[in-house]
């Protein structure tokens, strides 16, 4: 049975996941086959090809684009899908195969994370319409703008991705339990200035995380009260001492970390941070630059297959 969004164009990085997209690339053409679905692959060649890639798929007259790799890869896509903050197409489907070394973006709408599961989900008509985050942040002198799908962190959160980010590409998931460690040492908590729409907090803290979805980091349930379809965007402050960050790592996966007395929790639209220094930021996993930053909700600008 055809795809009611016409035939799939498969954006895949055979990279992510240590390797392991490019070993499952057969079995999920057998399975489209399968399924009788009509496709093409198109494998990525380096950073930010993949955006290249989906808006190339959209204005050649596709819809129906999946993401195969992780949660950097969906980003990628994402970011080809949508232009000046609202969508290149407005009759685009995303789909997802979780095949990468992060792979969170997925659990909050209970999406498979192996890849012949993940494939049934690319049959038949049900979607989910999503929110998303655009961010903007520096790059030096310059405004920098991009579309985060799952969420954004500044500070401590986004210090640890970039250390890991320069650890081994074989230590898997791993490698943020290390780049934590190695982060969290240097790492100096930091006046901050956030402001949610009407509210806001003034203080130091360590980290601050605007979620739209509710897992980042290999499974931590950060964000157990974000809804991608509610057009609001979850806040999390922490300002406790740097060693709580360690401590409340099994809560977090459990996602029962909050409320705490030390974690300010805020809800809204448009969120702006600023510190004393500039901070770190992050979005999906990937540092893309300093604060001061601002992050925007689009409401359901991408619908995702389920």
């Amino acid at each position: 049975m055809a795809s009611p969004y016409g035939d799939l164009v498969l954006i895949a990085n055979s990279r992510a996941g240590r390797g392991r997209v490019g070993e499952e690339l057969p079995e999920v053409e057998r399975q489209l086959i399968a399924r009788k679905l009509g496709y093409r692959i198109v494998e990525t060649e380096g950073p930010g090809h993949a955006t290249t890639l989906a808006r190339q798929a959209l204005q050649d007259g596709t819809r129906f684009l999946v993401a195969v790799g992780g949660d950097g890869t969906v980003q990628e896509v994402v970011n080809g899908m949508l232009e000046d903050g609202r969508p290149m197409a407005d009759d685009a489907v995303l789909g997802v195969v979780a095949a990468g070394s992060g792979s969170d973006f997925v659990r909050t709408f209970g999406l498979p994370g192996d890849t012949v599961k993940a494939v049934r989900h690319l049959e038949g008509d049900r979607l989910y319409p999503i929110d998303v985050i655009e961010a903007e942040y520096r790059v030096g002198d310059e405004i920098a703008t991009r579309y985060v799908a799952n969420a954004a962190e500044c500070g401590l959160g986004a210090a640890v991705v970039g250390r890991a980010e320069r650890l081994p590409r074989w230590l898997g998931r791993s490698r943020y339990f290390w780049g934590f460690w190695l982060a969290l040492g240097p790492y100096r908590p930091s006046a901050v200035d956030v402001r949610v729409d009407r509210k806001a907090f003034a203080g130091v803290a360590n980290n601050v995380v605007v979620a739209n979805c509710q897992f980042y980091g290999g499974g931590m349930r950060i964000s157990p009260r974000s809804y991608p379809g509610d057009g609001l965007l979850e806040v999390q402050i922490s300002t406790g001492p740097k060693s709580e960050a360690f401590t409340l790592i099994p809560k977090i996966y459990r996602g029962e970390h909050v409320p705490h007395p030390h974690i300010k929790e805020l809800r809204g639209r448009e969120i702006r941070v600023d510190g004393a220094r500039p901070l770190p930021v992050e979005g999906d996993g990937e540092v893309l630059g300093m604060t001061p930053a601002r992050f925007t909700v689009l409401p359901e600008v991408v619908a995702l297959k389920i």
